[in-house]
């Protein structure tokens, strides 16, 4: 298996196509566990972090699309996928790390990140950590804007979870499932907008140790109130770096008020809500999702971190705060605890 050039990260004179073997998963020992991974393309490099319970799967329609014109890389986080399952720190800053880690082996310098839900919290994170290495946002149906989150993510990071995840694998429970599911896209709900993705995520917890690493997932950005972790804190530090913002109006998972309020927070962000559609934006319309994707990073520059515009930027704080006051009621309200 080759590494990907470091001179990769420039843009390729014209598309191509895409081979087959491009698309299929590949694999690499970071720090003794094994990371899976999607490779393909040449260009600019995207990279594709998936939600929780999901993996690079959810993007594979995608990226024979993106790779025309871009190096994409899609990893499963560790936890997810094919990838590894270890008792681990599965916090979304362990994320972000790992990201890095995985382009560093790659050879891959900086990056344009697209996130999607808890994969948002990552790039935001990864933004956030390695301002340096990102060139650009994009957040589609992120996580940590808000603590409003859905009741059932929030029941199952309760104690008595894992109990609760293996009744779902009982004989029986699958055939219910799917027609509650059936039911909430006939009533026309919000959650039922993403009914069969929701399903899968289901299907992707087959064995205890699966269960283990979502739940652990899960209680490090959830707790029974909702959203545990915030980014609102500190969206004042996307100034300067091209921010897109991609939401469904039908979102049952983490609702488009969110959409606004992170748009609001980040100076310079764009903003494309998706009517109709749900947590899963890229699936209900993939053509304009790649529309949106190709369009936004070509008309924008990536990104020139400086240290001294760094720290200008914390010096000043966020806007509207004067320097040295503790947060407001709205940003202590929306998490407890920032992913730092």
């Amino acid at each position: 298996m080759e590494d990907v050039p470091s001179g990769r990260s420039r843009r390729a004179p014209g598309p191509r196509p895409v081979g087959e073997g491009e698309l299929r998963p590949r694999h690499r020992i970071v720090h003794g566990y094994r990371r899976a991974y999607r490779l393909a393309g040449q260009g600019p490099a995207l990279v594709l972090i998936h939600g929780i319970g999901d993996s690079s799967a959810t993007w594979a329609e995608l990226i024979p699309d993106l790779a025309r014109t871009h190096t994409v890389l899609a990893p499963d986080l560790l936890g997810h996928g094919a990838s590894d399952r270890p008792r681990a720190d599965y916090s979304v800053a362990a994320y972000a790390n790992g990201v890095r880690d995985l382009l560093t082996a790659l050879g891959i310098e900086s990056a344009t990140l697209v996130g999607h839900s808890l994969g948002g919290g990552v790039a935001m994170q990864f933004a956030y950590q390695f301002p340096e290495r990102t060139e650009r946002l994009i957040l589609v149906s992120a996580g940590g804007v808000g603590r409003e989150v859905n009741p059932v993510l929030r029941a199952a990071s309760l104690p008595g979870a894992h109990l609760m995840l293996s009744a779902l694998r009982l004989p029986g429970m699958r055939l219910n499932l799917g027609l509650f599911a059936r039911l909430m896209r006939l009533l026309d709900t919000d959650l039922g907008q993403d009914a069969a993705e929701l399903l899968t995520l289901v299907d992707a917890l087959p064995d205890a140790t699966s269960r283990s690493a979502f739940i652990r997932t899960l209680r490090s950005v959830v707790d029974w109130r909702g959203q545990a972790v915030t980014m609102l804190d500190r969206c004042y530090l996307t100034e300067g770096m091209p921010t897109l913002l991609i939401w469904g109006d039908r979102d049952g998972v983490v609702p488009v008020r969110h959409a606004h309020r992170a748009h609001e927070a980040m100076p310079g962000s764009r903003l494309e809500i998706f009517e109709g559609a749900g947590h899963f934006p890229f699936h209900t319309d993939p053509a304009r999702f790649l529309a949106l994707v190709e369009e936004f990073t070509s008309a924008t520059p990536p990104a020139e971190w400086s240290r001294e515009h760094w720290r200008a930027l914390l010096r000043t704080g966020r806007p509207g705060t004067p320097r040295n006051r503790a947060p407001d009621r709205d940003v202590r309200e929306a998490s407890e605890r920032s992913a730092t």
